[in-house]
């Protein structure tokens, strides 16, 4: 019984071995291209000084480097007063005193921005929304944007909700 089982479970552990091999072969012979891989992107770093209002140098800064297609990379810094829109509410709620900025994310463009904000005060407390203008730096916000130069961003009604959204295009 054993001598027939020996010869069965030789051509098994093949059978495996081939399996594994087939797999290696379909996985390295794969050309896919991830998104924007080889496509010109550039990156952006700027650092925004005491008394500057963080959402409108954003802005005034995408506007100047005529950037379409931006996304924040990383932003670090602090804030004596905030002023963001929590989720699902139709105005924003403002606080002033010492914050660190903890996160920093959306995208950018000439044609319109969408960005988040979360920061966090002495104790840790954090919260965040949708950035809005009168955030105002403490000692810095140091800010790094990257931009896709072969896309444009837009921001359109589509109908998916009452809001424009983020349409992105291909240049030409």
């Amino acid at each position: 019984m054993a001598a027939l089982l020996f010869p069965a479970y030789r051509l098994c552990g093949k059978i495996k071995n081939m399996r594994y091999l087939i797999i290696l072969l379909l996985f390295f012979s794969c050309k896919t291209k991830p998104a924007m891989q080889n496509d010109e992107v550039t990156i952006h770093a700027f650092r925004l000084k005491p008394g500057q209002d963080l959402k409108k140098e954003i802005d005034a800064f995408v506007q100047k480097e005529k950037i379409e297609a931006g996304w924040i990379m990383t932003c670090v810094g602090s804030l004596t007063q905030w002023n963001i829109r929590f989720a699902n509410q139709p105005e924003g709620a403002k606080d002033t005193g010492h914050f660190e900025i903890v996160s920093l994310v959306g995208t950018v463009s000439t044609n319109g921005s969408h960005l988040h904000l979360s920061i966090s005060d002495s104790t840790g407390k954090t919260i965040g929304g949708h950035l809005l203008d009168e955030n105002i730096i403490y000692t810095t916000a140091e800010i790094v944007i990257g931009e896709g130069k072969q896309l444009i961003f837009t921001r359109e009604k589509d109908g998916s909700t009452p809001w424009e959204e983020l349409q992105v295009k291909k240049k030409k």
